[in-house]
This record gives structure tokens, C-alpha cells and sequence, in this order.
């Protein structure tokens, strides 16, 4: 009783001092919002845009053929005048140009900033048009030209700050394409770091160009005093990168990133400010496979389970397909969480050659099923939100008070042996805002690898909607010293045999007794007395929400649209070999001349209005509800759980498939006549039903997969629910 009387005493004693400091909008954001200075600049729309993959191709050809051989540089094929959808061929520059034009007429002046995830540059997927270092440069400085062309400033001739050219900030990454050969990338500083210096002079803060020419890695403060992007150079992560060996040992770069980066998190969380990490590839990681180095995985986890408080959530790319993942904080290792770390080799690659397939995407997708199968659930609720109260607007500091009272009680109740299913529940997730996980945010790609793609996200602005960001704000508050990040920090080992440097793929050699083991800082946990972060419980900065947009293809290169091309089998695009031909493979257009129709985006789905995914917000809380309903199994091999209708309406406006509205109506004719009253799976018909899982898969390709092929090879590939049951049991209690 006298823990809960002391806890009230600070909590009060707390939220006095919170009550006459600022109003609950971040900490100091009121008192920087009232001290700004009266000048000419912009307010905050609370969007932002994220792109990614553009794979810009100058020799893709219009009308060439989609086969392995020719790549779409030459031959007669289907290949449309914006791409080849769903086929391995890299963008043609039409189809940058035509995004661009899309952003400047529909998103220029309604989002504070970009996020461009990288792999810029075309695949080298052609033996006589050989990739180059100049064409990776040329490629990357024609992005550049067309953001300046969309957000460049109009009066800036006179202007001699570089990094003061844009009308938004655009924090851009290197992609494993950025670079040759591929998937390489050495210490810096390297002729990558300094040629990237300068194609990205405009973004990269003069404070940061030091550590930017050090590794690639770099932030912008694109909110000042507020909110940091955080441009992570994740090829030092990579499994692929041969070059370096992981983020355990000091020598390598990607244990200097990864003290950069908790450096940085720290400083910003003195400063009161939040951070969005971005990078390329992304940390995926499942029970036996990895797209991270291990060790590197490790850490990452532990940076977000320690800086949750300032966390907003991490965005990446490379993957091409749409979805998202969960770091689980009880997969960290006893020695990360005590500040050792050696070598880890438990996985194997999720890659073939630094790139997914559809065949391996799929296996992902199940891997991520099946592991969200496992995750707890509330006891008698249908939603998570449901069960925790239905919170869905932001913590007060009172709410924040009682919540760590009521916990207070369940730790209280624990000892003395009570623990209801409630309490139970809370402590499996980590508490009542799910503390033990992260989230990670994957978009699809603009390359037609499906459908083109990009996602404008929302997030909140309360209490900054007066601010005024002024024209020449500084895109970074502070100098970092390098002389003084890593000072005092050296590995120590834990025994007296020192490893060789592991190879990529190859032997450790020599007799080894101990592995080596290095020590590290552990980073800083949140304060005490510091309320949940804007990832997990809805505030200021807090993501809210994304549209997800598309380009349909087939329906603008307008060449196969009164052919039967409709959407792609699920087998054969999954049992293809690496390369993929496309859904048009062995065609070729009856016209001479392409006659596109008015090229757009267009928005595939919502999260504000999604009736199937139903997130309420971008919290993890939001996501782990939906993971556990993606999850979820039903017993007797009934695979397909929650069936829900379509909204018929909704399915015919974004069209991916058979997207002639003509076409479309004669086909609806032909089925009535063929199929009778019921259509072609009479009342229950599948076509009429969806599930979440059902869903998630569709959205994750982009809408271009048919449905029934969908069903059929998804449901065939899961594990039975007796079969999730036993993994259940077997596994640490969660």
C-alpha cells in the first residue's frame, strides 16, 4: 500500500508541474511554437509522402519483349508505354516522369516532407546494356532534377545555401542497387559516401556531412525543434553485403552506425524531439530466416525498445510488396540486454542474391501468419482496442497517472499470487499500449514489378497546427562532433581466443575455444515518469493513418484491355522461376503507336475507412490487433476465418484487374448467362466473401493476383490449426 501512496504522491506531483509547464503537446512544443519568429514560411498539413524503388531504366523500350533475355530493351513484346506490369522489367523514364507530374498536380502543397527509401538506380539484369558507375550516378542526379523540378523553390537564384533549394525537406537513402556491385557497400569513407555527398548536397545537412561521408548515414530535422528523420544506411545491415561482417564488433561500420544512431536518439530525447527511422532494406526476421544480420537485429531492437518514448515508427522498402512487421522485445538476447554481443549465424538469408521473389515473398508471408498465429489474445474480445477500454484518443497525463497506478495494482496483485485474465494479457504485450513490440512500415514499390505505387501517410498535429516553419530554417539543430561519439567506448573481450573475421558463406578457421564476445553501451531506457511514446498511444506526431495509391497499368497503356488479362495466376507467378515474364508474357499489341489513356494514381485503400484491416490509428496496439486477427486460425482446417462481404462498389472503383469499365460490363453479362443466378460460385461464392487474410495477401501484391488463385494456394500453404496449436505449446510462454 505504501508503493501505490508514494507512486500517487509523484504521479500528482507530476502532473502539477506538467499542468503549469505547457499544454500536452510534446514536451516544450507550445513554448517553441510561441517563440518562432514572425516570417515568411509554411504551416504543417500533417502529411507526408513515402516513395520508393523507382529502378529508372533509360534504355526500357515501349512495344519490347518481357523475356529474360531482352529485359525490355529490345524484341517485339508486351511492353507497355509506363512499364511492364507485373513483370521483372525496371521503370521506363515515361513513368517517372508521369509520377512526378501526378505528385506536383495532386500532393505539392499539402505534405511538410518526403521520405524516398532508395534503389534509384536499374537493375543489372542485362549482359549487353552492363550496369556502370556513371549510369548509377546519372540515374540518381535524374531523380534529384525531377524533386527539384516538383519542390524546388522558385526564387532561389541568389541563394548560396545548398540544403535551402526546396520548398520541403526530402530525406533520401541509399538502396542496394545504389551502388556497384550490388548489395556491396564497404566502409567509408568510400567513392559511394563522397559521390552520394554530392548528388544529395540539397538534403544532407552541412552539419551532418562529416558523418554522412563517414557511412551514409545522416537526419533532418524536418519539423525543427520537433520531429528528426533518421536516414539509416541499412546496407551496413544487410546480409548480402559481403563486404562487412554485422554490428557486433567495433571494427565494422555497422557498429559505428548503430552508436551513431543511439547517439542521436539520445540527443533528440534531450531535446524533447521525436524521430521517424527510415532506411532500405528492412529489418524482416523470422523463425529461420533474415534479411539483417543478426547481431544487427539485435541492437535494433533494443534502441527501439529503449527510445520508444521518441520513437514514431520506422518506414523501408526494397521488399516491393505492401505490408508490415513486428519486432518482438522478447526475442532480444539475455547477452544484447546486458551490453555483449558476438558473432550470430542462426538464420539463413530470406534473399537470392539481395532480392525477394514472389516465391520467397510468399514464404514470408506465411512465416509472418504463422508467427502472428502465436500472439496473445484478449480473453472473450473481439478487438484489442475493445478490451483495453477502446482508447483511441490521446493520453493525458491524468490517463497516463491512473493507468501506472492500475499497473501498480496488477504488479501488487501478481505477487500475492492473483493475476486475472486481463492483468495476464496486459503483461504478455507488454502493458496496456503493447510495449513489447515495434512496427515496421514496408510500402510497395514505384517499379511495375505489380502495380506502381506510393503512400501518403497522416499524422498528428495537435497543438502545432499555428507553427510557422520559416523559409531558411536549418534542416539540422546542432553540430555533431565526431571527436567525442565514441569516446571511452571500446570492445572488451570475454576471453582470451580472438575469432578471425567471418566470411560471408565460408568456414571460421582455426581452434577455437570461446567465441569472442564485444561489450557495448547499452542505451538509456525512458524515464520513469515519461508517458507512453507517439508510437503507441495516440499524440502529437503520433501516425494516424496512409493512402495507399496505385497505378493501373494495364488499364493506362490501354494495349490488352479488350484481351482476356486479367489479373495474375497465383501459381504461376509463385512457381515462376526468378524471372518474370508478366501477366502479358508472349503477347504483343495490335497497335503501332501506343494510346494511352490520362495516367493516374489512384487510391487502393485507406486506413481511415478500411472496413477489413479496421485500424484505428498507426499505434502498435492498432497493429498487434491486427497481426492476431491475420493470425488467427480455425480449428478443422478451416483456414479462411472472419468471412466478410465485399463492398461490390468499393471493389469496382479501383478495378485491378479486367479494368475496362466496358469490358467489365460485358463480362458481368457473360457470367449471368453462364453461371445463372448466383454467378460462377452460386450463393456463397468466393468472389463474394473475403477474409482478412484473404486481404492482406491481395493488398500485399498490389491487387494483382486473381483472387481464386489467391485462395486456393495460400489456404493449401498454411499450417493446420492443430499444427499452429503444437507450435503454440512448444514455444516460451508469450
Amino acid at each position: 500500500m505504501a508503493s501505490v501512496q508514494s507512486l500517487l504522491v509523484l504521479a500528482l506531483s507530476i502532473w502539477c508541474i506538467c499542468c503549469n509547464a505547457a499544454p500536452q503537446v510534446g514536451a516544450g512544443t507550445a513554448a517553441r511554437i510561441k517563440a518562432q519568429p514572425l516570417s515568411r514560411g509554411r504551416k504543417l498539413n500533417g502529411r507526408f509522402l513515402h516513395i520508393t524503388d523507382f529502378h529508372l531504366d533509360p534504355f526500357y523500350k515501349t512495344y519490347s519483349s518481357t523475356e529474360k533475355e531482352a529485359a525490355c530493351h529490345r524484341g517485339h513484346g508486351p511492353a507497355g508505354v509506363y512499364g511492364a506490369e507485373t513483370s521483372n522489367c525496371d521503370t521506363p523514364t515515361s513513368l517517372v516522369n508521369a509520377t512526378f507530374q501526378w505528385i506536383e498536380e495532386n500532393l505539392k502543397g499539402t505534405i511538410d516532407f518526403v521520405i524516398w527509401t532508395g534503389d534509384s538506380a536499374r537493375h543489372d539484369n542485362d549482359e549487353k546494356f552492363p550496369r556502370s558507375e556513371q549510369q548509377i550516378v546519372e540515374q540518381n542526379e535524374l531523380l534529384v532534377t525531377k524533386f527539384t523540378e516538383v519542390f524546388g523553390k522558385d526564387d532561389n537564384i541568389n541563394d548560396t545555401d545548398p540544403t535551402n533549394d526546396f520548398t520541403i525537406p526530402i530525406v533520401p537513402t541509399f538502396g542496394n542497387n545504389d551502388m556497384m556491385p550490388h548489395n556491396i557497400f564497404k566502409a567509408g569513407p568510400n567513392k559511394w559516401t563522397l559521390k552520394y555527398l554530392k548528388i544529395w548536397r540539397n538534403f544532407i545537412p552541412e552539419a551532418q556531412r562529416h558523418q554522412f561521408q563517414r557511412g551514409g548515414w545522416f537526419y533532418v530535422e524536418v519539423i525543427p525543434n520537433n520531429l528528426a528523420v533518421i536516414s539509416m544506411n541499412t546496407i551496413y545491415f544487410f546480409d548480402s553485403n559481403s563486404a562487412v561482417d554485422g554490428c557486433a564488433d567495433k571494427s565494422e561500420p555497422g557498429y559505428e552506425h548503430m552508436d551513431w544512431l543511439r547517439i542521436q536518439l539520445q540527443f533528440l530525447r534531450d531535446r524533447g524531439m521525436k524521430a521517424i527511422l527510415m532506411g532500405h532494406v528492412p529489418p524482416a526476421r523470422t523463425d529461420n530466416k533474415l534479411s539483417w544480420d543478426e547481431t544487427c537485429w539485435q541492437k535494433y531492437s533494443l534502441w527501439m525498445q529503449q527510445y520508444r518514448d521518441i520513437i514514431v515508427g520506422s518506414l523501408y522498402g526494397h521488399m516491393n510488396i505492401d505490408h508490415f512487421m513486428l519486432q518482438d522485445f522478447k526475442d532480444i538476447g539475455k547477452d544484447t540486454k546486458t551490453g555483449k554481443m558476438g558473432i550470430m549465424n542462426t538464420r539463413v538469408s530470406m534473399l537470392e542474391d539481395g532480392e525477394i521473389t514472389t516465391a520467397s515473398a510468399s514464404d514470408y508471408l506465411i512465416d509472418l501468419r504463422d508467427e502472428w498465429a502465436k500472439l496473445p489474445s484478449p480473453p472473450g474480445s473481439p478487438s484489442m482496442a475493445e478490451y483495453t477500454d477502446g482508447r483511441g484518443n490521446e493520453l493525458s497525463t491524468w490517463e497516463w497517472i491512473l493507468e501506472s497506478l492500475r499497473g501498480q495494482k496488477r504488479s501488487n496483485k501478481k505477487k500475492k499470487g492473483g493475476k486475472g485474465d486481463k492483468g495476464s494479457f496486459l503483461d504478455k504485450i507488454g502493458g496496456p499500449w503493447g510495449e513489447r513490440f515495434s512496427v515496421s512500415h514496408i510500402s510497395a514499390s514505384v517499379v511495375p514489378n505489380y502495380f506502381p505505387t506510393l503512400r501518403v501517410f497522416e499524422y498528428n498535429i495537435t497543438g502545432l497546427e499555428d507553427l510557422v516553419i520559416p523559409d531558411d530554417a536549418p534542416l539540422s539543430g546542432f553540430q555533431d562532433d565526431p571527436q567525442v561519439l565514441f569516446k571511452g567506448e571500446s570492445p572488451i573481450l570475454d576471453g582470451s581466443v580472438e575469432l578471425k573475421k567471418k566470411k560471408k558463406g565460408g568456414e571460421e578457421k582455426g581452434n577455437v575455444k570461446k567465441p569472442k564476445k564485444y561489450k557495448f553501451v547499452i542505451p538509456s531506457p525512458p524515464s520513469k515518469s515519461a508517458p507512453p511514446g507517439p508510437a503507441y498511444s495516440p499524440q502529437t506526431l503520433s501516425l494516424t493513418g496512409y493512402a495507399q495509391y496505385f497505378a493501373n497499368l494495364t488499364h493506362i497503356n490501354n494495349d490488352f484491355v479488350d484481351q482476356e488479362s486479367g489479373p495474375v495466376d497465383a501459381h504461376k507467378m509463385i512457381g515462376a522461376e526468378r524471372w518474370k515474364e508478366g501477366k502479358h508474357q508472349g503477347k504483343e499489341s495490335k497497335h503501332r503507336k501506343p494510346h494511352p489513356k490520362k495516367f493516374r494514381y489512384q487510391v487502393e485503400y485507406n486506413t481511415t475507412d478500411d472496413k477489413i484491416f479496421k485500424l484505428q490509428d498507426l499505434t502498435v496496439r492498432s497493429y498487434l490487433d491486427l497481426a492476431r486477427r491475420i493470425g488467427e486460425y480455425k480449428q478443422k482446417g478451416q483456414e479462411f476465418l472472419e468471412e466478410q462481404k465485399y463492398e461490390c462498389e468499393k471493389e469496382e472503383e479501383v478495378e485491378h484487374g479486367n479494368a475496362d469499365a466496358e469490358k467489365k460490363g460485358k463480362d458481368k453479362k457473360k457470367k449471368k448467362k453462364k453461371h445463372g443466378k448466383h454467378g460462377k460460385h452460386g450463393k456463397h461464392g468466393k468472389h463474394r466473401k473475403t477474409t482478412i487474410w484473404f486481404t492482406f495477401i491481395k493488398r500485399a501484391f498490389v491487387g494483382t493476383l486473381d483472387p481464386d488463385s489467391i485462395e486456393e494456394e495460400f489456404e493449401s500453404r498454411v499450417r493446420s490449426y492443430e499444427e499452429i496449436s503444437e507450435s503454440i505449446m512448444a514455444s516460451p510462454e508469450l
